[in-house]
């Protein structure tokens, strides 16, 4: 194992442990719909502002249009296709509800194992963009965390359950962080272009088909509406200050 990988996996432990606190708490003491929604909000404002603030600009310098329209073509097919798969699998689920979900576990570690992958190709363009994806993406899956978990205790799952499905989820997160930095980060010219394209596509998706999706369940108010703009300017500001 070479010292770059290494520190790119010492770096993806922290949105392993931010995955696993996450669920555990919300197995214990699982948060109403509106501080979800809250939670959900402030996260796409976070992941956004990753997108916006570290991951265009390292697309933009590149400049290899035909890049560009690959990976993110790529992204946008691979993710729409492996959600009709997974929700025709999770229709097809026949666990009794308080039986292990493993319908909603394997669509979420396919999830997590993307962001994964994601974060540990993104140090190719970089220690810093790595870093500062890294930590919107542990922001996102602190809370995102917190959906699944609620929705298992909601469906009568016990508590030792939560957490047993939580920490399956955390591997697929450590998996994709393995490959991505193993294989990917280590990427130059039109290559980095691809993924980095791919990764922008990935995570725009995850914020409007994910994040906002989920969180407009309730009925949005002021307050919702602007966690999302104060997410997306804290973190933006701490992009600015990390610079």
């Amino acid at each position: 194992m070479t010292a770059d990988l290494t520190r790119i996996l010492v770096f993806t432990a922290i949105p392993v442990a931010a995955t696993l606190v996450g669920g555990t708490a919300a197995a214990y003491r699982p948060p109403s719909e509106g501080l979800q929604s809250f939670f959900q909000h402030f996260a796409a404002g976070v992941v956004l502002a990753a997108v916006a603030g570290e991951v265009l600009p390292e697309i933009d310098k590149l400049h290899d249009s035909l890049g560009i329209v690959l990976g993110f073509g790529l992204g946008v097919v691979l993710l729409l296709g492996l959600e009709g798969f997974l929700r025709r699998y999770e229709a097809a689920e026949s666990t009794p509800a308080r039986g292990f979900p493993t319908a909603l576990v394997t669509i979420v570690a396919v999830d997590v194992f993307i962001d994964g992958v994601l974060m540990g190709s993104s140090f190719g363009a970089g220690e810093r963009v790595g870093l500062l994806v890294t930590a919107a993406l542990t922001v996102e899956l602190l809370f995102l965390g917190l959906s699944p978990a609620a929705a298992m205790v909601a469906g009568g799952a016990a508590p030792r359950t939560v957490v047993a499905a939580t920490g399956l989820i955390a591997v697929g997160l450590a998996l994709g962080g393995l490959i991505g930095g193993a294989f990917l980060a280590g990427l130059t010219g039109f290559w980095l272009e691809v993924v980095l394209s791919f990764g922008a596509a990935a995570l725009l998706y995850l914020v409007v088909e994910e994040l906002l999706t989920e969180a407009h369940r309730v009925a949005e108010t002021p307050l919702l509406t602007a966690s999302f703009f104060v997410g997306f300017l804290a973190f933006y500001l701490f992009e600015l200050f990390a610079a």
